[in-house]
């Protein structure tokens, strides 16, 4: 059934006439609200995307996600969300979404289910190995150097730099400033130079 522009504003001003004249339309509109999360705990919460921290609520019920929406009471997005950020739920509720690591041995063909403290034992492992065989303690370096004559002239200087070179880091644009400030005191305690951030702002 084709409507017009013209049918269109027809229906929809005698929708909104017949809301005015004294017809009430509350109760039907509180119900489809709480229809879907009738019962369901809500808890506010940030998007986990990006830096822009646009404010989400979930509601659960059973310990599930059952409905994501955006937060109109907050400062930043006032209810708006992206289409990442709207399709939450679905990624939540996604039954191909991995909740365990999964680790390939060198030369395995397979990728195998392991537990979390396994995973972040060998994660902390292979750091450690990496830094400990590439730290260096002082790097040579060519400068120019200003002679007693006036004159400048190349030479080879021993720097100590304590750093490593064999290990890098990306970030992500879902940092807040104190997990940055946190994030970047442990990787240049390690010694890591080759420290990089991704944003899709």
């Amino acid at each position: 059934m084709g409507v017009s522009r013209r049918d269109f504003l027809k229906i929809s001003g005698g929708t909104l006439l017949v809301g005015s004249l004294g017809v009430n339309l509350d109760p039907v509109k509180a119900y489809a609200q709480t229809l879907r999360i009738k019962s369901a705990k809500e808890t506010q919460t940030i998007c986990p995307y990006c830096a822009v921290g646009c404010g989400i609520i979930a509601h659960t019920s059973g310990g599930k996600v059952i409905n994501t929406e955006g937060d109109t009471d907050h400062p930043i997005s006032e209810g708006t969300l992206c289409s990442k950020g709207q399709s939450l739920y679905q990624i939540v509720n996604n039954p191909m979404r991995l909740t365990k690591p999964k680790y390939r041995a060198a030369g395995a063909t397979e990728w195998k289910e392991v537990e979390w403290g396994w995973a972040l034992d060998e994660i902390a492992k292979r750091i450690k190995q990496t830094r400990d065989k590439t730290f260096k303690l002082t790097s040579k370096s060519k400068i120019k150097e200003k002679q007693p004559d006036g004159t400048e002239k190349e030479v080879e200087k021993e720097f100590v730099v304590n750093r490593t070179d064999g290990i890098s880091h990306v970030g992500s644009a879902a940092l807040d400033n104190e997990e940055c400030y946190m994030l970047q005191k442990m990787l240049r305690s390690w010694g890591l130079v080759y420290i990089e951030h991704q944003a899709r702002i």
